[in-house]
């Protein structure tokens, strides 16, 4: 009797197959602040690469404005972030967004998210986040068009210029505790945490 399961071709909606939240502070050219949920973001050393929709406020603003923070947020922070998740700080809100998106000037306060200098760059970042990377522009790459050529999704890439973490994350000074920290994932659109264990690569200095 065959155990193993079957293999079925599907077309998920989705491909967020595990992968960890990050939130974005950004600035406008009038130094407005915005937060922008995104699970999207891939690191490489100290490049991040993020894929974005190009109808955000948060690539405009980094398009605008070449900095941000990407705020790395621990599982407990997911009802904040869900707060926000249906709003905009696009005025007007575009029209491919209108039905499931409101606008909301102040995300901070609508997710009860409490804002902190950075340290290099111009954007606050997200006191209640204990990983922060400040970051600044490098290039940014337009992956898919509509039909009339407007651009839907870019990847940015960003070059982190300062990192702070809390400090009871840190062990032997300049490394990040696995086993105190854990991101936040997003799972086929559900919110996860870590689960147990498993072991470790041999690269691992910790």
């Amino acid at each position: 009797m065959n155990d193993k399961p079957a293999f079925l071709t599907i077309q998920p909606k989705v491909l967020y197959f595990g992968t960890p939240i990050a939130l974005i502070t950004s600035t406008d050219q009038d130094g407005k602040p915005n937060i922008g949920p995104i699970s999207s973001v891939w690191a490489l050393g100290y490049n991040l690469i993020l894929g974005l929709g190009c109808d955000g406020k948060t690539y405009q603003n980094i398009l605008e404005n070449k900095e941000c923070v990407v705020n790395l947020p621990s599982p407990d922070l997911y009802k904040n972030i869900e707060k926000i998740a249906g709003l905009t700080g696009m005025n007007p809100v575009p029209e491919n967004k209108k039905d499931k998106y409101l606008y909301e000037e102040d995300k901070f306060s609508a997710g009860n998210f409490q804002s902190m200098p950075a340290e290099i760059v111009t954007p606050p970042a997200i006191a209640n986040c204990p990983l922060q990377l400040e970051c600044v522009l490098q290039n940014h790459y337009i992956v898919e068009s509509a039909g009339d050529s407007t651009p839907l999704i870019a990847s940015l890439h960003l070059r982190v210029v300062n990192v702070r973490v809390h400090e009871n994350l840190v062990i032997n000074q300049n490394y990040i505790d696995p086993a105190a920290w854990s991101p936040l994932i997003y799972n086929f659109r559900h919110y996860y945490a870590l689960g147990k264990k498993m072991g470790k690569n041999f690269r691992a200095e910790v």
